[in-house]
């Protein structure tokens, strides 16, 4: 599974609706499941971003998928960023410095 870091920000009507934020991240986490990624943490966050979360996704249309799915409801606009592990990054950096 790839890992995505997921920046989100309230819209106007997230921020008004902000005492449903716990239960919008079940939902989003349920949405997440049904398409076969997984939440894997989230944080609510002081700063340019409201929330910040890491979610496990097969590829790139299924963390699409997903974020187009909540993005609909009109509560957050995200930036999503793939992540790498240690791992990753090794077999990455090997395959740019091979011959």
């Amino acid at each position: 599974m790839a890992t995505f870091v997921v920046l989100v920000s309230w819209t106007e009507q997230g921020i008004r609706m902000y005492p449903e934020t716990t239960q919008r991240a079940d939902a989003f986490a349920g949405v997440l499941e049904k398409l076969g990624a997984r939440l894997v943490s989230i944080f609510w966050t002081i700063g340019p971003y409201d929330i910040v979360t890491i979610v496990e996704a097969p590829d790139d249309a299924t963390i699409t998928a997903g974020l187009l799915r909540v993005g609909a409801l009109g509560n957050i606009r995200s930036t999503t960023m793939r992540a790498f592990d240690r791992a990753e990054m090794e077999s990455i950096v090997a395959k740019a410095t091979a011959g």
